[in-house]
């Protein structure tokens, strides 16, 4: 393309980029990606291109674009086929692309043109060199994608599947990690380009695993004979290859004909007989269940990621009847391992700190898989170490719970929640039935159980439990069509009227002279310090009143309990009533304790108010002044 250079439009801009390449030179002599390049960075030079006045103004927008697009493809290609990735010089390319952001953000040139260099760019590259660019594609997401980004958008997609589909996911696993990371964060959190609207399932992803494991009498054998003189080559064998070679006799969980058939009737021939439990009374019937060995156990454990792959067949209920059952028993097995693996004091994420492994037979000491593989080896030479491995039993029973949590979203109450969604093609005819529903509660809450165990165990479910509680609000917005989720912005006139509301309810009221519920403290400004004081110790505000003065008040109130014809007044007066009688059968308990014999009727206290002899009047006043209760004093004492 570097005839194109010879037209005017596009030699200009040719000769204005460079310029701008030579002052950022000057600021980045040392041709790394970072510090991004602004627009502040050029002194205003970036905006001059294409302004009037400049020689560099096309009437025509489109061939204004075009002809600037040829300019940055020229200067990009040429570098790019002169220098390498690693090289200082090549930091001219990432001036380039930063020249190319800030003209986007300018409305210069095409919006997607930084991401259609970009996605050449990586086309070029090795998957090291890829990265390298992911490195510049980290640091300036922000930029990059603030502004036109729907232009941009199909651009990203393209680029980034097509550096996906180049990616090993077992090579490359933390790349595309990377990839898909960049894409999340570029893209609106409602964006429905990634959503599977047709819930699709990877019904690609199949397991294998060997169609008949070798037992335990024909390992013993085969390591006898590996005892003897063995070759070179076969030392050299490590567990992969031996996976691999195992797998060419091995069945495809997905597959059909009479592979499957045979299939079937073994992991059903096997779940049948290993799920007879022993006959035992009370809660001791699981505890006392015959235990699964590792042989029999095999193709039923890797049965299970048939259903995990696809959840749907457990629509059929002969397929939800194997699931249930090797779910069961594989829970129960990894209980097993674990009790065992505390009674022998083993850490409980087996062979975490280890680096290789001997396995029985061999000369050479292997590495084994980490904690985290992207597909399961099922060798059946390595499954006693994957059920030991903490870490691979939580994966599994995480893919469980996440079946578990799809099973109980088709029970009756879940579906009625999205009776009303627009999106049939997530919404299944299947009814999950009660008893279903029980055992998949059941056995949810048994995993989450088992996942609370062991080394932060309790941390580790928290984070499984609150990714699927948030997911199951992802299910609901998918299957009622993926509405808008972002809301408008707040105008100013909502925000100001919001404002004044908040300043009155905020604002310092004014306090009343006398607050309700309050007492009347009226007495203390009405004379001065003195009187005020002497009120405080008048006696009937200390002295306990005699009963002949609740006499009048309790007639008040009988005289208004006939007279009062509203129900609430009548119930106030009957309280007030109960409170004077309380109070009286108070004072008689020290005053005239031989009378409240006499009191027949509760409401009826005149036997109290009646005058009492002078002999007991002595002894009462006894034991009054005995109590410490002073008597009242008669008008006669008074006088003297």
């Amino acid at each position: 393309m570097m005839w194109s250079s010879e037209i005017p439009s596009v030699a200009r801009f040719i000769t204005a980029l460079n310029q701008l390449l030579a002052k950022a030179e000057t600021i980045k002599p040392d041709g790394l990606i970072e510090p991004a390049l602004t627009s502040s960075s050029f002194d205003g030079q970036v905006e001059a291109i294409g302004k009037e006045g400049e020689g560099t103004t096309i009437a025509n927008p489109q061939a204004h674009y075009a002809a600037l697009e040829t300019a940055c493809r020229n200067i990009f290609y040429d570098r790019l086929g002169s220098t390498t990735i690693d090289q200082p010089s090549f930091g001219l390319i990432w001036n380039l692309l930063d020249i190319v952001s800030i003209l986007s953000d300018l409305e210069r040139c095409e919006p997607g043109l930084i991401f259609w260099l970009v996605e050449e760019l990586l086309d070029s590259q090795t998957i090291a060199g890829c990265k390298i660019v992911f490195d510049y594609l980290d640091s300036r997401r922000e930029q990059i994608t603030r502004k036109h980004f729907k232009q941009k958008q199909l651009i990203i997609l393209r680029a980034c599947n097509e550096l996906l589909r180049r990616l090993s996911r077992i090579e490359d696993t933390v790349f595309c990690g990377r990839v898909y990371i960049f894409m999340f964060q570029s893209f609106p959190l409602g964006d429905r380009s990634s959503v599977n609207l047709r819930g699709e399932y990877h019904v690609e992803n199949v397991t294998i695993f060997d169609k008949h494991p070798v037992r335990a009498d024909e390992r013993f054998s085969a390591n006898m004979e590996i005892e003897q003189p063995f070759d070179e080559a076969n030392s050299k064998d490590n567990i992969i290859q031996d996976d691999v070679r195992a797998n060419k006799t091995n069945i495809l969980v997905e597959g059909t004909g009479e592979n499957k058939l045979e299939s079937s009737k073994f992991a059903s021939n096997q779940v049948e007989s290993a799920n007879e439990p022993t006959k035992v009374d009370g809660d001791d019937k699981k505890s006392q269940a015959v235990e699964l060995d590792n042989d029999t156990l095999y193709p039923i454990f890797w049965s299970l990621q048939e259903y995990f792959s696809q959840p749907t067949r457990l629509f059929d209920e002969v397929a939800f009847q194997k699931f249930k059952s090797g779910l069961e028993l594989t829970l129960r097995k990894f209980k097993v391992v674990q009790e065992e693996q505390q009674l022998r004091g083993v850490p409980k994420i087996a062979y975490e700190n280890k680096d290789t492994v001997k396995l029985k037979g061999n000369s050479t000491e292997e590495a084994i898989a980490n904690s985290f593989n992207p597909r399961y080896l099922t060798s059946r030479h390595l499954f006693e170490l994957e059920i030991s491995d903490l870490a691979f039993r939580r994966h599994i029973l995480v893919q469980a719970l996440i079946v578990i949590d799809f099973l109980l979203g088709l029970t009756p109450k879940a579906k009625k929640k999205l009776e009303n969604a627009s999106n049939k093609s997530v919404l299944y005819s299947f009814t999950l039935d009660d008893e279903g529903a029980k055992w998949a509660t059941a056995m949810r809450a048994e995993i989450a159980s088992y996942l609370q165990q062991g080394p932060e165990g309790k941390f580790y479910y928290r984070m499984v439990d609150t990714v699927l509680s948030r997911d199951k609000n992802w299910v609901q917005w998918k299957a009622e069509g993926c509405p808008p989720i972002g809301r408008d912005t707040l105008s100013v006139e909502d925000f100001e009227e919001s404002k004044k509301g908040a300043r009155k309810a905020f604002a310092p009221r004014r306090l009343r002279a006398t607050p309700m519920g309050t007492l009347d403290l009226s007495f203390l400004t009405e004379t001065g310090d003195h009187d005020r004081l002497e009120k405080l110790n008048q006696p009937e505000r200390s002295s306990i009143p005699t009963i002949e003065s609740f006499k009048g008040p309790l007639a008040q109130d009988d005289f208004n309990l006939e007279m009062a014809i509203a129900e609430e007044e009548k119930e106030e007066l009957r309280m007030a009533k109960e409170s004077k009688n309380w109070r009286v059968l108070r004072i008689a308990a020290q005053t005239r304790m031989k009378d409240l014999d006499k009191i027949e009727d509760p409401n009826n206290l005149q036997v109290l108010f009646d005058p009492i002899d002078d002999e007991n009047q002595h002894r009462t006043d006894a034991a009054a002044i005995d109590s410490g209760v002073a008597k009242e004093p008669t008008p006669a004492e008074n006088a003297e």
